[in-house]
């Protein structure tokens, strides 16, 4: 009976709340709401159709994120809308988990890819997207982009050096992927 409740009342809680109003901006990264940081990173990560689906396999069972060292606890094994996965960093006391919401998906012929927002406890407040696309002449390119904004006291503490940590993230990212399709 007791295991019963307990599992009932962890249903009942509510979800965590999207922690801002620009849901889905980033499916038009030329147009980012103004008010936010704006981080946009291309990486070629190989050429052809076999690198292509290898990549966008990596981005969206979350492969690439696990094989920069992060930690991942996510609803599903593959993003799509409404899945919350929670990306964490750091060592035992010290280790921050983030948690997010996949607000949409792409999964097309040419482009393959996500974006999640950020979710109540999040140090941050905005959407970050992770697309893998393949270019005409065959070129595999994987981008990142985002805009956010602190939403924790130790990030607006951190002013202008989160911006800096998150632009090499998204090319520790990107060097990942790379290696995740030589493989």
């Amino acid at each position: 009976m007791t295991r019963l409740t307990s599992s009932l009342s962890r249903r009942e809680r509510p979800r965590p709340a999207l922690t801002y109003p620009e849901v889905g901006a980033t499916r038009t990264p030329a147009h980012l709401p103004e008010g936010y940081h704006h981080l946009r990173h291309t990486t070629a990560v190989g050429h052809g159709r076999a690198d292509f689906e290898a990549a966008g396999a990596a981005v969206t069972t979350w492969r690439m994120h696990r094989a920069t060292g992060a930690g991942v606890l996510a609803d599903a094994g593959r993003a799509e809308p409404g899945v919350t996965v929670e990306v964490s960093a750091g060592i035992g006391p010290l280790r921050l988990g983030v948690p997010c919401s996949v607000i949409w998906t792409a999964y097309e012929e040419q482009r393959t890819g996500f974006a999640y927002g950020t979710l109540t406890g999040h140090p941050e407040c905005g959407e970050e997207s992770f697309i893998v696309d393949l270019d005409p002449d065959g070129t595999v390119r994987f981008t990142v982009t985002a805009f956010s904004r602190p939403a924790a006291w130790y990030t607006r503490l951190g002013g202008p050096l989160i911006p800096l940590l998150q632009r090499a993230y998204a090319g520790h990212l990107g060097r990942a992927l790379r290696r995740l399709v030589s493989e």
